[in-house]
């Protein structure tokens, strides 16, 4: 190690730290060291090609500015991806915005085929996740901060931390991107463990192969040898029996052996049908973090986030920002959908991004999100907040957990549509009116009483309309 490199680095490395916090610092910028110095380039290492790509595409400019404050002579980083005594790839940061991965394109990795002897104890499958799905790029607020929180965990400890942790949520929420962030954070910092993700499809393919091949004792073998699995959307194997009683195993001897599971569906375990209850029950055995819809701070945070990667040139003006996250409140993937479509358009047209503008591209969009709220929605909505079945909103159940959000459903009816109280009884169950005007009357009085319940409305009413 060059010992001139070496002091450079580590007067660098402290401002790192103190531009970018402690966190993203020991992350992406620590483990990388010191070489050499050639010509007018200081030469690090990176141990992994995530840490690498990472460092290259979003810390360069910083490295650089920093590189050059301490020897006016050094003009750039070079980060070359070294493992044990191999050089096997190198990158300057020199056009390092270049060095960005094309979206939607994973880091080169070489796949692991399942049948190959493991020689590396680096060995993973992360074939298909998505570089831009990083615990730095999801934008936090109050409903997703728990399975963020929970992800990080997970993707922090050496050891199971939550044994299963089972995210859930409606489609476009950020359930697949905190997959992603998972794997991605354990490969940067524990590249020793092997991971596996996939889909839940993708499981019972497999599995209907080697039984078509008569080949079960090699799918056992790999997908027990793992120490993390990940699996997404694990809704698809409903009424899938076969492949649900592979999976129970699988999972079973994962748990046993203090192996990482991670899952994600589109319902809570007690909510998911055409699953077996014994596979219910174990699903719902460790961690079960719920991603609820962004209210108007989040989907504002998001996009905010959004236009800041944005040429200054090309950005668009906070009014713009906000008439979006006041109008597109169905999930996050539509919301950034409809900003890259203003930010196209303006750009094919040259025209000025205004609210005008967003509002006549996105005609089509701002329709469809202008529905009006129903009860069908509100008794949804609550169900799924409380870990409910729909079913429980029509039923003569009188169990608390059960009779209370039912009761706020009721309430929530009678705010946010214009429907009388004999038409909210006939969709909860054909109840008289004056069942209604009770748990109105009654959730009215908890709302002054409970703080907690008081804020459970308020993000239930966030949630289904900014009104």
């Amino acid at each position: 190690m060059n010992a001139v490199a070496k002091t450079i680095w580590a007067n660098v490395s402290e401002r790192m730290r103190q531009d970018i916090g402690d966190t993203a610092w020991r992350s992406w910028i620590k483990p990388l060291i010191p070489s050499d110095i050639e010509g007018n380039q200081l030469i690090l290492h990176a141990d992994n090609q995530l840490l690498r790509d990472r460092a290259l595409s979003q810390y360069a400019d910083r490295l650089r500015i920093h590189v050059r404050s301490e020897s006016p002579e050094m003009v750039d980083v070079a980060i070359r991806l070294e493992r044990r005594t191999a050089t096997i790839d190198s990158g300057s940061l020199k056009g390092a915005a270049g060095a960005n991965p094309v979206p939607g394109t994973p880091p080169r990795m070489t796949a692991i085929s399942p049948r190959a002897k493991q020689t590396s104890s680096t060995a993973s499958d992360l074939a298909g996740l998505d570089p831009r799905f990083l615990f730095d790029s999801f934008i936090v607020g109050k409903p997703n901060e728990l399975a963020f929180a929970a992800a990080q965990r997970v993707a922090e400890s050496e050891t199971a931390a939550f044994n299963p942790l089972f995210l859930y949520g409606g489609v476009g929420l950020g359930k697949t991107h905190l997959m992603h962030a998972i794997a991605w954070e354990i490969r940067a910092r524990h590249p020793h463990r092997k991971v596996m993700y996939l889909s839940a499809e993708k499981f019972m393919y497999q599995f209907i192969r080697a039984l078509r091949d008569r080949d079960t004792m090699t799918f056992k073998e790999q997908f027990r040898s793992v120490d993390v699995l990940m699996i997404d959307d694990v809704q698809f194997i409903a009424d899938k029996e076969n492949t649900q009683e592979e999976f129970f195993h699988t999972f079973n001897a994962l748990i046993e052996e203090g192996r990482q599971v991670v899952l994600s569906a589109d319902q809570s375990p007690h909510n998911l049908s055409g699953i077996g209850e014994r596979l219910r029950s174990r699903l719902g055995w460790g961690m079960v973090a719920d991603i609820h819809p962004a209210n108007y701070e989040l989907r504002l945070g998001i996009l905010q986030a959004r236009n800041d990667q944005m040429p200054e040139a090309a950005r668009a003006p906070m009014k713009v920002l906000e008439f979006l996250a006041h109008k597109i409140t169905s999930n996050i993937r539509e919301l950034e959908g409809a900003f890259n479509r203003i930010t196209a358009h303006a750009d094919l047209i040259g025209k000025e991004i205004s609210v005008d503008m967003a509002r006549d591209t996105l005609s089509d969009l701002l329709r469809a999100s202008a529905r009006r709220i129903t009860i069908e929605d509100i008794q949804k909505q609550v169900a799924s907040h409380f870990a409910i079945r729909m079913s429980d909103m029509h039923s003569a159940r009188r169990a608390r957990n059960i009779a209370r959000p039912r009761q706020i459903a009721m309430y929530l009816a009678k705010n946010l549509t214009h429907a009388s109280y004999p038409e909210i009884g006939r969709q909860f169950g054909n109840r008289d009116h004056t069942t209604i005007m009770h748990a109105v009357k009654k959730v009215e009085q908890l709302v002054g009483e409970d703080g907690g319940l008081a804020d459970d409305i308020g993000l239930l009413r966030s949630m289904l309309t900014d009104a």
